[in-house]
C-alpha cells in the first residue's frame, strides 16, 4: 500500500514538473517575440562594445549606472535600469529592453569587468618583489638604527 502511494506521488510530481516546464518555455518564447528590432540592434552595439579591446568601462556604485566608452568608434552607451543610451556627437538612441535581455547584458559587462579587475592584481602582485619576511628583517634593522640613534644623541 504504501509503495502504491509513492509511486503515485512520484507520478504526480513528475507530470507537475513536465506541466511547468512546459509553461516556463512558453513564456521565455514570448519573451523572445516581444523583443523589437531596435532592442535587438542596441544589444548587438552593447555586446560588440563589450568585447572590444578599445572599449573603457566605468561603474558608478551609487547609481548603479554601467558606461562603456571606446574612443575609436566615437560612441559612448549608458546603461541604467533597463535603458540604454547610445550617444555619438552626431545621435542618440534610449532604447528600454525587456528583463532577460537586461540581466544577461548586465551579466556579460560584469563579467567583463570583473575580468579586468583579475589582470589588474595579477599585475600587481606579479611586480612584488619581498617577501614578508624581508619587509619584517628591514623593519627590525630599521628600529635597531633608531635606537642607536637615540642612544647616541
Amino acid at each position: 500500500m504504501i509503495n502504491k502511494i509513492k509511486s503515485f506521488l512520484r507520478r504526480i510530481s513528475k507530470r507537475l514538473y513536465v506541466k511547468w516546464s512546459q509553461w516556463n518555455r512558453q513564456i521565455k518564447t514570448e519573451d523572445q517575440k516581444r523583443t523589437t528590432e531596435s532592442e535587438k540592434i542596441c544589444l548587438s552595439i552593447c555586446r560588440n562594445l563589450i568585447t572590444n579591446p578599445n572599449s573603457k568601462f566605468l561603474m558608478a556604485p551609487v547609481s548603479g549606472k554601467r558606461y562603456i566608452k571606446n574612443s575609436e568608434l566615437e560612441l559612448f552607451v549608458i546603461l541604467d535600469e533597463r535603458n540604454i543610451s547610445i550617444t555619438n556627437h552626431i545621435y542618440h538612441y534610449d532604447v528600454t529592453i525587456e528583463d532577460r535581455n537586461w540581466f544577461r547584458l548586465i551579466n556579460m559587462y560584469d563579467s567583463k569587468v570583473e575580468s579586468i579587475r583579475i589582470g589588474y592584481e595579477t599585475e600587481i602582485m606579479s611586480q612584488i618583489e619581498n617577501s614578508l619576511s624581508k619587509i619584517q628583517q628591514k623593519a627590525r634593522i630599521g628600529s635597531i638604527e633608531q635606537k642607536t640613534s637615540t642612544k647616541q644623541s
